[in-house]
């Protein structure tokens, strides 16, 4: 082993001609120059492609032994701006089985023009960026040869690896730490748009990285919440027709080895040594002022078993996916998939059902929340899910729907239903229908195989004939307990008769794990009811809607009043137009329906996948079920949930 230690004494034109106009730079000592080994042997082995992402930390040396094989076992070249010859110690005679460690400590900008030092990079097998300051990566190499011969190394096909601040500098826009500081995630989510997130670009343009942004240390400084500050900032005013960014985060434990055709995997020295790829559509578009608001960010996890593709982000046998919220300047973890539905309202209190039949309308919410949540776990669609739930209420004869529906002041079962998808917006409704069994599907079905939103009468039974849904006896929705109901109401001229039920709609909202809202909604109406009488269940806006980012919305209740407060579309336009939580959003519609004399409830689903429910001094028949979590249902107003 040969070591020397070259002091190189600095080009004072050379250093001038690179400081930035209006810029001063102090006079800097020189640049520190380390060799371990011998340089002018010959490269053993051939030399590929390939970048090597280390996450901090101590050394992981299987991932080094793989970086300097695809160096062909020769000569890498060490830049750094901190730390000088204890990497080569370590890389030439801890690790081994290389020709030479040679390495490059830089004091100023201008010797990122030093001759000597271009030299040297550009005949390298390897290239390694050390830790450190990133800032003064950034400050002593961006727009100089240096960073030239670092683009044009790693698209010649050689590898190139960096440990924490030599990986953070990799990416298309990277963070600079440019305040002389390290932004931690609380700072960065109370002000992702701010001044102290300095997010750079236009410095290295490696392909494999393209759209990407890193960190290091990643888990062990607690960094997922600044490394999606990082990504929305990174992307704010990014051109639609181009793809999210990404944010790449890797621990401590783990170093992601990426081949040149993009295929990575995880070097772990730890069990739970990842890397965790940011979603970046989620964070695009966001408010730029106040702290991050993001209700939706999914992040993936790259184990020792995995394989990422770079720079699209899919992973191959993640270790987990999750979604996260980002909201009041802190991120939680919400549910990959989560479900909400209700049976309609009524006068419910303690003691005013009988334990046998309270025990019913549980059991018929559990099977509706079981039926939907088994196609949200499945991967299906929120669209699919909320029409599966529906469905089991509507053959259910507890409930006011299909099956159980009222009857008309004529004696007829007449039906109502509506569906909507939240990442399209469209939307199918039907009323009044007399023969389809699952009226949800008819609603369906008008909105995918039809130019129309809503069909009403003969004219949707038609429809339904002909799109072949299923078709029943209108004797098949007729029950002792609601033809009773009618009898009384003839006698006594009563809107309705039962106080336990007294807005009897079902309905179900739904997130799935791509992030897509729905909706849907199914009623019999109100008992009594005449003149072809509708509705707000099937109004788009008034008892059933959804939108992407906003929430999905059914209601159960007066529906008159429900209508003229647009209440299903208010709660989702208090949530995207004034800032309101969902929960807000939703109770306070709730009062406003109230106000003009309406009674009833809604459930509503956010895109964090935490559900509301709002009831104005009534009861009502709901549950929720989330991805992991058990069926849960309530009936009674001042009924907790068990978390």
């Amino acid at each position: 082993m040969m070591m020397r230690a070259v002091v190189v004494p600095l080009l004072a034109a050379l250093g001038l001609a690179l400081i930035p106009a209006g810029a001063k730079e102090a006079k800097a000592k020189p640049y520190e120059h380390y060799v371990f080994g011998k340089l002018d042997t010959p490269t053993p082995g051939p030399v590929s492609g390939g970048l090597l992402l280390m996450g901090g930390g101590d050394r992981n040396i299987d991932s080094m032994k793989w970086f300097f094989g695809k160096a062909g076992n020769g000569h890498i070249v060490v830049i750094s701006a901190s730390y000088g010859k204890e990497i080569g110690q370590e890389f030439y005679k801890d690790i081994g089985g290389i020709q030479s460690t040679e390495i490059f400590v830089f004091h100023s900008r201008a010797q990122a023009a030093n001759k000597k030092i271009l030299e040297r990079l550009r005949k390298a097998d390897g290239i390694f960026i050390a830790g450190g300051d990133q800032a003064r990566y950034v400050r002593y190499w961006r727009g100089t040869p240096v960073a030239d011969i670092l683009n044009a190394h790693v698209a010649a096909g050689k590898p190139l690896a960096g440990t924490s601040a030599g990986l953070a500098v990799q990416g298309e826009k990277l963070y600079g730490a440019m305040d002389d500081g390290s932004i931690t995630s609380p700072e960065a989510l109370a002000e992702p748009f701010g001044p102290a997130n300095t997010i750079e670009g236009d410095f290295l343009h490696f392909a494999l990285l393209k759209g990407i942004v890193t960190d290091t240390h990643f888990k062990e400084r607690d960094r997922l919440g600044r490394l999606f500050a990082f990504v929305a900032k990174a992307q704010a005013g990014r051109p639609a027709d181009q793809p999210a960014m990404i944010g790449l985060g890797v621990d401590e434990s783990a170093a992601l080895a990426v081949e040149p055709d993009g295929r990575a995997r995880i070097y772990a020295t730890e069990p739970d040594g990842y890397a965790w790829v940011v979603d970046g559509s989620g964070l695009r578009d966001l408010s730029q002022r106040g702290p991050l608001d993001a209700p939706r960010v999914k992040v993936t996890g790259v184990g020792p078993g995995s394989v990422l593709h770079l720079p699209s982000g899919q992973v191959d046998a993640p270790v987990f996916v999750r979604n996260y919220a980002a909201r009041a300047g802190e991120i939680v973890e919400v549910p990959r998939w989560s479900l909400a539905i209700h049976g309609g309202a009524g006068v419910i209190e303690r003691g005013s059902l009988p334990p046998e039949k309270e025990k019913a309308y549980r059991a018929g919410l559990d099977e509706a929340l079981r039926a939907g949540a088994a196609v949200l776990d499945k991967g299906g669609a929120s669209l699919d899910a909320v029409a599966a739930a529906v469905r089991v209420l509507e053959d259910n004869l507890l409930f006011n729907a299909g099956r159980g529906a009222v009857f008309t002041a004529e004696g007829k079962n007449e039906l109502d239903a509506a569906i909507m998808d939240g990442k399209t917006q469209k939307a199918g409704a039907v009323a009044g229908v007399t023969r389809t069994r699952h009226p949800v599907d008819l609603a369906r079905a008008v909105m995918d195989k039809s130019p129309h939103v809503m069909l009403a009468g003969p004219g949707a039974d038609r429809f339904s004939v002909e799109r072949g849904l299923e078709q029943v006896d209108p004797a098949w929705f007729r029950t002792e307990e609601r033809w009773q109901g009618l009898l009384r109401w003839r006698e006594k001229q009563l809107g309705a008769v039962d106080p336990t039920h007294l807005f009897g709609t079902v309905g179900a909202v739904a997130i799935d794990a791509d992030g897509n809202l729905a909706a849907a909604t199914s009623t019999g109406g109100m008992t009594g009811k005449r003149w072809g009488r509708v509705g707000d269940s099937p109004i788009i806006g008034a008892g059933t809607y959804a939108k992407n980012g906003q929430c999905a919305v059914s209601a159960t209740g007066s529906g008159e009043y429900f209508i003229r407060e647009s209440a299903a579309r208010q709660v989702c336009d208090r949530v995207g137009w004034k800032g309101e939580s969902l929960a807000d959003a939703a109770q306070a519609t709730i009062m406003a329906v109230g106000a003009i004399g309406g009674d009833g409830g809604l459930i509503a689903m956010g895109p964090d996948g935490r559900p509301a429910f709002a009831i104005n001094d009534l009861g009502m028949y709901r549950g929720r079920m989330s991805a992991g979590g058990k069926a849960q249902t309530a009936i009674f107003a001042d009924e907790k949930w068990a978390d």
